[in-house]
């Protein structure tokens, strides 16, 4: 199915964001690979959006959904999901098959494919500890199986020499003995320090090296601060709230100014988590 001009904001957990030109939801991997194989347009790959920003002018291209590409089971004492996946349900599904190592994924919003590209983590641990390989799918449709040592990983950071190649799929080994974590604790540790049910996007800057960007931008007073409708959280200074229709622009620019506030008092240079088209 393809929709033309699909507000991005729809597909964005800050609910915020232009249009796509066309908007494609592939029932499968086998219509996704027939569709790409045709395609001549610059591609945007989304799943739950929780980490993406597209500016107000909008993508001009094919942002495609992952929405269907949810398949998830056990083969050979590994879980096997999907990119479109929640990272949630893949950890429900996790603890329902007695797998230990998943209970992290619950406090993570956002989906397998963006949890891939990024090495997202939370709580000490990381997506990329449990790869044992990926399927990927190139611009031209055609798939390949990758390996961790196919890619250069580090802290949410994915490098690759495959650079028309997205991630739709996983396999992952949660064979621990035992639980790494208590998921209701972590759900009730989430709950407590961040603002949840509120649109954002996560943690919007990476965390320095033996530092943190909450504590360096609370210190830098910048709790509560505003631009336009983009507000820095006063429950946690790494989130960005969309407070009152904040536009691309407010959320952009409430960001360079949250670097340039924390360069000046700090001179420590945040980098961005958050994916700005």
């Amino acid at each position: 199915m393809i929709k033309f001009n699909e507000p991005m904001s729809k597909h964005c957990s800050l609910r915020s964001g232009g249009m796509t030109s066309e908007f494609f939801l592939p029932e499968d991997i086998n219509e996704l690979s027939l569709f790409l194989k045709s395609n001549v347009k610059p591609i945007l790959l989304v799943g739950l959006g929780s980490n993406l920003l597209v500016r107000d002018r909008g993508f001009n291209g094919v942002t495609i959904h992952t929405k269907n590409l949810k398949e998830l089971h056990i083969t050979n004492k590994y879980i096997e999901s999907g990119a479109g996946t929640s990272l949630a349900k893949l950890s429900r599904f996790a603890q329902a098959n007695l797998k230990y190592g998943a209970e992290f994924l619950s406090a993570i919003p956002g989906s397998v494919g963006g949890a891939l590209a990024m090495n997202a983590g939370a709580f000490g641990s990381e997506v990329w500890q449990y790869v044992v390989s990926v399927q990927t799918i190139s611009l031209s449709g055609e798939l390949q199986e990758r390996f961790p040592n196919d890619y250069e990983i580090n802290y949410r950071s994915v490098k690759h020499r495959f650079g028309d190649e997205f991630f739709i799929s996983a396999r992952f080994d949660f064979n621990l003995n035992k639980p790494n974590d208590n998921v209701r604790e972590l759900l009730d540790k989430r709950n407590f320090s961040q603002p949840i049910g509120l649109p954002s996007c996560g943690s919007v800057f990476k965390n320095p090296k033996d530092n943190y960007a909450a504590k360096l931008i609370e210190s830098s007073g910048l709790k509560g601060f505003c631009i336009g409708g983009a507000c820095v959280s006063e429950k946690h200074a790494n989130y960005i709230i969309n407070q009152n229709n904040a536009t691309a622009l407010d959320i952009e620019n409430l960001i360079i100014h949250i670097q340039n506030t924390v360069k000046t008092l700090h001179n420590v240079e945040l980098e961005t988590e958050i994916i700005i088209i």
